[in-house]
């Protein structure tokens, strides 16, 4: 072969596409983008959490699975240990109570001391009554009557997250008594209200609530309680 068909052929392969170089060109644009962040990565922990409340809400605890909620949630059963270690914990991070301690004290402040029962009361019927934390409620409720495991994450949680620090800064004694007589008002005049529905309860208003129940709570908040040993004759 002469020199000058040697540069027709090499140029052939190199300027008309027919070459190697050509065919790896084709190849390497029809190849799809790969690597960043899947679209609504960053919302997979709400979605999981999302999926938890309902399950939680409409199954108890018991009957409730990580298996079941990753279904629910379209992710795989190891991605929700990740992001939650257990059944228990992703338990707690779903109730994530809608009250917090410092806006029961600005309205109470707003009111008057006299008033705190009242406006504790308000403050939580007034925040479960929207079906967004309505189903966080569901989930606390359903799962604390079948399971005692989580009826002590909830009773724990209740007193350390919001009735504790409420009686802790009004210096009151017997503090963990009465954040814990708090903390069972609320949970059976939910359990009654929301899940039982037991009426005349169940359709009474806010207000009616507020006038009927606030006075117990404001006594067990502030009132004279007697945590004194019973008489052992009266046993």
């Amino acid at each position: 072969m002469t020199a000058a068909a040697r540069t027709r052929r090499g140029g052939r392969g190199r300027g008309g596409g027919r070459g190697r170089g050509g065919e790896t060109g084709m190849t390497t644009a029809t190849q799809p983008q790969r690597g960043g962040r899947r679209p609504g990565e960053s919302g997979t922990r709400e979605t999981i959490l999302a999926a938890a409340r309902s399950a939680f809400a409409e199954l108890g605890y018991d009957r409730a699975t990580i298996r079941g909620i990753a279904a629910t949630a379209a992710v795989d059963p190891a991605l929700v240990l990740h992001y939650f270690g257990s059944k228990e914990g992703l338990f707690e991070a779903a109730l994530e109570l809608p009250v917090r301690p410092a806006d029961v004290f600005a309205r109470g402040a707003a009111a008057g001391p006299d008033q705190l029962g009242a406006t504790v009361v308000r403050t939580f019927l007034e925040a479960w009554e929207p079906p967004e934390t309505r189903i966080r409620l569901m989930a606390m409720l359903r799962s604390a009557m079948t399971n005692e495991t989580a009826m002590g994450m909830i009773r724990d949680l209740l007193v350390r997250e919001v009735f504790g620090p409420i009686t802790q800064t009004l210096g009151v004694p017997d503090a963990q008594l009465r954040a814990t007589l708090v903390g069972s008002q609320f949970v059976g005049l939910a359990i009654m209200r929301f899940v039982g529905r037991l009426e005349p309860l169940a359709s009474a208003s806010i207000d009616e609530l507020v006038a009927a129940v606030g006075p117990t709570v404001q006594r067990y908040l502030t009132g004279e309680i007697d945590a004194s040993p019973m008489p052992r004759t009266l046993r």
